[in-house]
């Protein structure tokens, strides 16, 4: 599979997974936070930072109608918030602040782009010329806005969480055929937090086949599991959103890794990738220098010369210095040439 860049990381197998720290709205409204967030991500060794580029009105309406409001059920975190508008207005990134995070981004050396909801984030985005551009869940419906995308002529991630087959067909097509030629799909379980058993890594493997693209993983399950159980299965992306600590209180941080808990993830992420290794049957090097501890043949109790080989005086045990198991049978009845003691190898030299 063809390995892609973004910016100046390579996305392959043979290279450790591309880590994108998720912002969201973890800044909590307060600009000082997102610039921690960035440079906290940094330091944990993130390869990029993904900001979310929305305003409120471009992603939804200004409604209560019943169809706008946020489901009232057990367990959604988002309820409080009344409508989808009231929630995307206390958790978007104000636009203003985007010149000044892009310069701390630049001041420490970390790729930063973003998630697009809509033809003018886009345009927003090209202003600051990202290395990369990412779909959403929700957004991979919006053929308008990945004709947009594609035409930029930048890599594109895009998250599966909502779609079926034929949903990623057709936004992998339409990517394609506006001369999108980088894609990275990312598996995706559109629930927070996601349920261990609604995650379906086994997905991971069909996807590289079926759209003979680099794969990822976008995570909302908690702790560090899944994204280590999904290198295993070829994800060269992982994305995960951040907060500060546990103290922080947001939109999204109920399911976001604390700064120590994603730092510790991108650090077993590059164990787990370098476990991997390679197709091979040959003794590593450390394995080799245990070698000897394997079984072979031993004298187990004293050979006079010229007395025959028996259950009773040969044995298969550790170390494995003497003749290999497999000549047992063999050995068996014939007669020593000289006279051996308990310890001894058995080599064919002291064999009649």
């Amino acid at each position: 599979m063809k390995p892609i860049f973004i910016g100046d990381k390579e996305i392959s197998d043979a290279v450790s997974p591309f880590v994108i720290a998720e912002l969201s709205g973890n800044h909590a409204g307060d600009i000082n936070k997102a610039l921690a967030l960035i440079e906290a991500a940094a330091k944990g060794g993130a390869d990029a930072i993904k900001l979310q580029v929305y305003r409120a009105d471009t992603i939804t309406l200004k409604s209560d109608n019943p169809d706008f409001q946020i489901p009232k059920k057990v367990g959604n975190k988002w309820e409080s918030y009344g409508t989808l508008y009231e929630l995307y207005e206390y958790a978007y990134t104000p636009w203003e602040w985007l010149p000044e995070l892009f310069a701390k981004a630049n001041e420490l050396g970390v790729m930063l782009f973003g998630s697009v909801f809509d033809e003018t984030s886009v345009d927003e985005l090209e202003k600051f010329n990202v290395p990369a551009y990412k779909i959403a869940s929700p957004e991979v419906f919006d053929i308008g806005l990945l004709e947009k995308v594609a035409k930029t002529g930048k890599p594109v991630i895009i998250s599966s969480g909502l779609s079926g087959l034929g949903d990623i067909e057709l936004a992998m097509q339409t990517l394609k055929d506006n001369g999108c030629e980088n894609i990275v799909l990312l598996k995706c379980t559109t629930a927070y937090p996601t349920p261990f058993d609604q995650v379906d890594l086994r997905t991971i493997t069909n996807m590289r086949e079926t759209f003979d693209c680099q794969v990822g993983l976008s995570d909302h399950t908690t702790g560090i599991t899944v994204p280590l159980a999904s290198v295993a299965l070829g994800c060269n992306v992982i994305e995960k959103h951040i907060k500060l600590d546990n103290e922080s209180e947001s939109v999204d941080s109920f399911f976001s890794l604390t700064v120590e808990e994603f730092s510790m993830m991108v650090r077993e992420l590059k164990h787990a990738w370098q476990a991997l290794g390679k197709v091979s049957y040959q003794l590593t090097t450390e394995s080799a220098k245990n070698r000897y501890g394997t079984r072979s043949l031993y004298v187990c109790a004293d050979i006079q010369k010229g007395e025959a080989f028996s259950e009773q005086n040969i044995k298969s045990v550790r170390p494995g210095y003497g003749l290999h198991t497999k000549y047992k049978p063999e050995i068996l009845g014939k007669k020593a040439r000289k006279e051996l003691k308990l310890g001894d190898r058995l080599s064919w030299d002291v064999i009649e």
